[in-house]
């Protein structure tokens, strides 16, 4: 199992963010001086790609945390280098959750997209500088992998020009493309509490009201600030010409589940736009919203094949040997170089 370093990253005057980093372990070897080399020592276990997680919303982020490191430590072992950080007001970073904004977290993102470019360049990925030792080399991909509402925080790598030229691919994990909806739902939350207490009447446009002038909202116990309402309801994940691969990923208590229109819908425009794209959906709990901790083991399996796969990236398989873990859509025909 691999191990993780955790660590504070400094995010100047926002304070610090606490980070876990799962080195890459497992990877394979490659010949001296490959074009296909990725960034690692000439000759010895290099990185296959870099993950940065993009967590997911509020009290969804507490009921992950188990997924997520299980998933984190598997994609170490099969030789990825991973990075989950807690944003600003959240787990043991700096600030409050009152004191988040989108805005702030989007720059999380970019911190956490500059620290793996900053590992890329260190190990041996290009450097832009052909007489350079190493600057023959490709870096390896970066992965986004984005838990539910943490797909909309994907956006914030997409703008600026990379500082290392290489592919930008999605992992996505039961996705929010719509900030509005998981804003609704979050604030459901307290719609909810206030019905138990015979309040619940108005109680949506009253938190609006609050909000539209300045307030804080307690929601479950956390205090949403207007800037970070305004932020998420505005959010939306796109497809993109900067992504190379998209791997979309759904659970189902269903054995035979099928992505549901939407989701199609949504894998359809991301292929049209270019990306080559693997869609399943596996059988698990919805463990971000489960009362209990949970796990889903075939999403990280389904996880797994798909970031390990090569030009058979959009052939998920249909079933799988014991007995079915993921059901894929249908791949596009047309192909693109990843």
């Amino acid at each position: 199992m691999a191990a993780s370093t955790v660590f504070f990253l400094d995010a100047g005057a926002r304070g610090q963010r606490l980070c876990a980093h799962y080195p890459a372990r497992s990877a394979p070897a490659v010949r001296p001086g490959s074009p296909d080399t990725p960034s690692g020592e000439a000759g010895g276990a290099v990185a296959r790609g870099q993950i940065l997680l993009l967590p997911p919303f509020g009290e969804e982020m507490n009921k992950s945390r188990r997924m997520i490191a299980l998933g984190a430590r598997a994609f170490a072992a099969a030789g990825f280098e991973v990075l989950t950080m807690d944003l600003l007001g959240c787990g043991d970073s700096s600030g409050d959750f009152g004191d988040a904004s989108w805005a702030a977290w989007q720059e999380d993102v970019r911190l956490g997209v500059a620290w793996l470019d900053q590992r890329a360049q260190a190990i041996g990925g290009a450097t832009g500088d052909p007489g350079g030792d190493r600057g023959d080399r490709l870096p390896p991909p970066l992965w986004l992998w984005g838990l539910r509402a943490g797909a909309l925080l994907a956006p914030a790598a997409f703008g600026d020009a990379p500082a290392l030229a290489r592919p930008l691919n999605l992992l996505l994990w039961q996705p929010v493309t719509a900030g509005k909806v998981q804003l609704q739902q979050f604030m459901r939350l307290r719609v909810a509490a206030d019905l138990i207490g015979g309040q619940a009447k108005g109680a949506m446009q009253a938190m609006r009201d609050q909000l539209a002038r300045g307030e804080s909202v307690e929601i479950a116990g956390y205090a949403l600030s207007p800037a970070l309402a305004e932020g998420l309801e505005a959010a939306q994940l796109k497809p993109s010409p900067r992504v190379a691969r998209l791997a979309w990923m759904e659970l189902s208590p269903r054995e035979d589940a099928r992505l549901t229109p939407a989701a199609e819908m949504a894998v359809s425009a991301w292929r049209a736009q270019g990306a080559r794209v693997r869609a399943a959906v596996s059988q698990g709990p919805s463990f971000w919203a489960a009362t209990e901790i949970e796990e889903a083991p075939r999403l990280i399996e389904a996880s797994l094949a798909a970031l390990t796969a090569g030009d058979d990236f959009e052939i998920a398989p249909a079933a799988a040997d014991d007995g079915g873990d993921a059901v894929a859509s249908a791949p596009r025909t047309e192909g693109h170089a990843a």
